[in-house]
């Protein structure tokens, strides 16, 4: 589900800012950008990170800058950039180099305009973790309530596709004996030599039976209920709500298939719809 969260604190003379987002996707996939100063904690963060997390395409970008600088994301580092230009007048030196450092050079150097952070020990990082963690709090706060929006749009959705199953079953004890009469005037039709009556209503009761859908229908309003069951009860229920989805589009599939009127196969189509918005709805529930 998508969401939004951002945090901020100040923490021993710098400002702190988090922010995250979140993309529907069916794994957690983590994409995580620090100062470069941060980056050796990046595994740390990202376990953190996956505590609160179970499914999504989540970003999350931290800023740390001085507070005296914090109208800027841009910085002048002196003393990694004096650094630098040490060791460019060593290399010129000792190979010969004549071509003057330029300040393009510089730019390959991501740390030359990254505020220092040597003022930030273990303790203020452990500060910068909770701030992270705050902002993804929030991102879960937001996705909670997309989540609620959801549960009611799939709620709808099985009442809509237990109806249309009633109607179904409705239609087909309505046709079954048409159906049934309709085979019997037709081997009367065709057969113009005598035939035994039992042997005939035998065979034709054998034919009616593999148009019968009753089977099919109980079980999809059961795999229904079940979808519901585990939609309002079980936390992390998206894997095994896709795979209800899977079983409830073959028993659709099936009463299709079997079907003896158009009816029942329009309504086995619309059923078959609704099944798929489902499953795809079903994709962002983690």
């Amino acid at each position: 589900m998508t969401g939004y969260g951002k945090s901020a604190s100040e923490i021993n003379g710098y400002i702190v800012e988090v922010e995250s987002k979140s993309l529907n996707n069916r794994y957690l996939e983590l994409s995580i950008k620090l100062p470069q100063a941060l980056q050796f904690k990046e595994y740390e963060i990202r376990e953190a990170v996956k505590s609160y997390l179970k499914r999504g395409k989540i970003y999350i970008t931290v800023s740390v800058k001085p507070i005296s600088g914090s109208n800027t994301d841009i910085f002048f580092n002196e003393k990694k950039i004096n650094e630098i230009f040490a060791v460019f007048d060593i290399v010129k030196s000792r190979y010969s180099i004549k071509e003057e450092v330029k300040f393009e050079h510089l730019l390959a150097f991501r740390d030359a305009f990254s505020p220092e952070l040597d003022q930030l020990t273990e303790e203020h990082f452990g500060e910068i973790k909770n701030c992270i963690l705050k902002s993804v709090e929030q991102l879960n706060m937001m996705r909670a309530i997309e989540g609620t929006t959801l549960t009611a749009d799939l709620l709808a959705r099985i009442n809509t596709i237990n109806a249309a199953v009633e109607k179904i079953e409705e239609s087909f004890r309505n046709d079954i004996t048409a159906y049934y009469e309709k085979l019997k005037a037709r081997v009367k039709e065709i057969v113009t030599e005598p035939v035994n009556e039992e042997r005939m209503e035998l065979e034709l009761a054998l034919l009616a039976e593999r148009s019968d859908i009753t089977e099919e229908c109980v079980r999809l309003k059961s795999h229904l209920s079940f979808f519901e069951t585990i939609l309002k009860k079980e936390n992390e229920a998206g894997k095994k709500l896709n795979f209800i989805c899977q079983e409830m589009h073959r028993e659709a599939n099936t009463i299709a298939s079997k079907s003896i009127s158009t009816e029942i196969i329009h309504s086995s189509v619309f059923i078959r719809e609704e099944i798929e918005k489902i499953r795809e709805q079903v994709q962002n529930i983690e």
